[in-house]
């Protein structure tokens, strides 16, 4: 199995031990793989986590098809592939109407038939070759390989056996062939036609039948475990951020809040914590897993940290440094205490240092003033506790400030943990940048896993098509190009993701004041599509994001449904000619249920007439 297949096997056994540690019970899956809340999942598109099946294009796929048992999920696996993908339709109508599927010739029927009709397996094309041609097994895989290997010669040959049948010198049938079995040439040559199609890319049943089930597995632990197969699904990918925020997001979609890491909480990884998943200290920046394995054998040792400064004297000789500590701070592990974390970064440095002073001094024999005032006793109760507590404020001086502002905090948590837990900056203007843009990061991922011959309801993307993004700025990199012209190389967040904008010159002349860390923009460009490349998008215009409606009064919206080839042609060259560098309105094309932008133009009344002569006033609006 590859590494896809390994890390789900991962997950699937990470999760079994979490349900098996937070429920006390053992997972039983369903024996007979038929359990229709399973099968929900996918016929509500919920599908992200569930192996082989998390790409849009195949979440489509199944959403339409509506599978209800195990044969579906392992043709859906074949299927989605090119070549046997142009049977999807097919598939899915027959799937709908049994009665109504087409078979090229009835002896068909009995091998098709689980398949509504449709070769999907490799399985097939040998018991097609065997069942209507009097092959013997062996030679069925033989065709079966020079079928998927191309071998055109070997083809030609197998093609008028598979006809009419192969006799030996002495007039012995060795190959019957479809004729002596009664069934007609002209099928016959159709039948292998398809045959030799299909099989240029065809799975083995035996194959896609294992991927199936460790797809329903993982089906099975989502669809009633959610929480540890979310929470293992997340720590599957620990050394790699990208695609956490994708993870975070579904687990919000099911109603699973995500907690920061605590100080007497956390462990290494991802856990549950009471029908929450509790982020991990082992991915805390300048945490290392030596540190996180000190904390944790502390504190079940000894008990939780009453406070900061029980932590610092607690793990003084647990090569806790100062640059740990702080990030410990920062990505909020001691909110829990009473102060606010602007007052432990202003303070931490002192605590620490005058622990370090106690301890030297203690090793030298030296009485504190502390021990002189307020020793004898140990003996342990409340009163005597309550004494201790109010001793610990009193040997370390906290500089108390008010709390950073909510900005600042999630900046701190994005440095430390490389996504935002506690919020999004950009979650209050969700709406909005749905609103405004065409494309998101998510989007931009999936165009590279896209192959010809998708569903058409999956949108399409094309090298240089305009789209607009709206992202909060990570980091800005100028550099000079060999004619010494100035470009930059921003790296954006939105909601889901990051991704790369390029700036040329005349760009960067017009944004650079807003080129800034942290700043909400709303890029306009063009998309960069190249072969084992991340998407990225090339800027043609870059400003603020407030939430504004930023296009509203300069859109254009233009219906093409039913329009002629002639006036399509003739809207495409008027948006060209038009187009230019101070374009003031956007266009806005909508063909059915799918609309894009085509870009900008300088508009102006005489222009507008123009749009208006070639498509008609009722397939414009502003």
């Amino acid at each position: 199995m590859d590494f896809l297949g390994l890390r789900t096997l991962t997950v699937i056994q990470d999760t079994i031990d979490l349900v098996k540690q937070n429920r006390g019970i053992d997972v039983k899956f369903d024996r007979d793989m038929n359990d229709p809340n399973v099968y929900k999942l996918w016929q509500n598109g919920d599908s992200m986590g569930i192996f082989q099946f998390e790409s849009q294009g195949m979440t489509n796929f199944m959403k339409e098809l509506k599978p209800d048992c195990l044969e579906d999920i392992i043709a859906g696996v074949s299927l989605y592939r090119p070549g046997p993908m142009d049977q999807i339709p097919r598939y899915i109508a027959n799937k709908q109407d049994p009665e109504h599927a087409v078979y090229t010739h009835p002896a068909l029927k009995p091998i098709l038939e689980v398949t509504y009709g449709c070769m999907v397996y490799q399985e097939q094309v040998m018991q097609i070759v065997r069942d209507l041609a009097g092959y013997s097994l062996g030679r069925a895989d033989l065709v079966r390989r020079a079928m998927g290997k191309k071998k055109l010669d070997v083809m030609a040959k197998e093609r008028e056996y598979f006809i009419h049948g192969q006799v030996d010198d002495d007039g012995n049938v060795l190959i019957p062939g479809c004729v002596r079995n009664g069934i007609d040439e002209q099928s016959a040559n159709t039948i292998f036609d398809e045959m030799a199609e299909f099989a240029k890319y065809a799975f083995n049943k035996s194959h896609a039948a294992a991927y199936a089930v460790v797809s329903y597995q993982t089906a099975y632990l989502k669809a009633y475990y959610k929480e540890e197969f979310m929470a293992a699904t997340l720590n599957s990918f620990l050394g790699n951020l990208d695609k956490v925020p994708l993870y975070i997001e579904e687990c919000r979609k099911l109603g699973i809040q995500i907690l920061k890491p605590d100080i007497n909480k956390s462990f290494t990884k991802f856990t549950v914590d009471d029908g929450k998943i509790r982020f991990g200290l082992g991915s805390i920046k300048n945490v290392g897993t030596s540190v996180v394995d000190a904390i944790v054998n502390n504190r079940q040792q000894n008990g939780n940290f009453k406070d900061f400064a029980d932590f610092c004297e607690r793990m003084e000789n647990e090569s806790v440094n100062k640059k740990c500590i702080e990030s410990l701070i920062k990505a909020g592990v001691f909110d829990e205490f009473e102060q606010t974390r602007s007052t432990l970064m202003a303070s931490y440095e002192d605590i620490i240092d005058s622990i370090s002073d106690t301890s030297k001094k203690s090793l030298k024999g030296q009485v504190t003033m502390f021990d002189l005032t307020f020793g004898g006793s140990t003996e342990d109760n409340s009163e005597s506790n309550s004494v201790n507590n109010q001793l610990d404020k009193m040997k370390y001086k906290y500089t108390i400030l008010k709390e950073y502002s909510e900005k600042e905090l999630l900046s701190m948590e994005k440095e430390m943990l490389g996504l935002y837990i506690s919020g999004h900056p950009l979650e209050g203007l969700r709406e909005k940048i749905e609103r405004e843009a065409t494309i998101n990061t998510v989007r931009m991922k999936e165009i590279q896993e896209v192959e010809e011959g998708e569903l058409n309801d999956i949108p399409k993307y094309k090298d240089g098509q305009m789209v607009r993004i709206v992202g909060i700025i990570n980091s800005v990199k100028k550099k000079y190009t060999k004619t010494n012209k100035i470009m930059a190389f921003v790296t954006i967040e939105d909601l889901y993701g990051q991704c790369e904008i390029i700036i040329f010159e005349n760009c960067y002349q017009m944004c650079s004041n807003i080129l800034m860390d942290e700043n909400i923009v709303l890029i306009e460009g063009r998309l960069s599509i190249r072969e084992d490349e991340d998407v990225k998008i090339v800027a043609n215009k870059i400003i603020e994001f407030k939430g504004e409606d930023t296009h509203k009064s300069n859109v254009l919206k233009i219906n093409i449904t039913d329009l002629s080839d002639t006036q399509k042609d003739r809207l495409r060259g008027i948006i060209k000619f038009f187009a230019g560098d101070r374009n003031n309105c956007r266009i806005d094309i909508q063909n059915g249920d799918k609309v894009d932008s085509a870009g900008g133009v300088l508009m102006s009344d005489e222009i507008l007439k123009e749009f208006v002569d070639i498509v008609g006033t009722e397939n414009i609006s502003r």
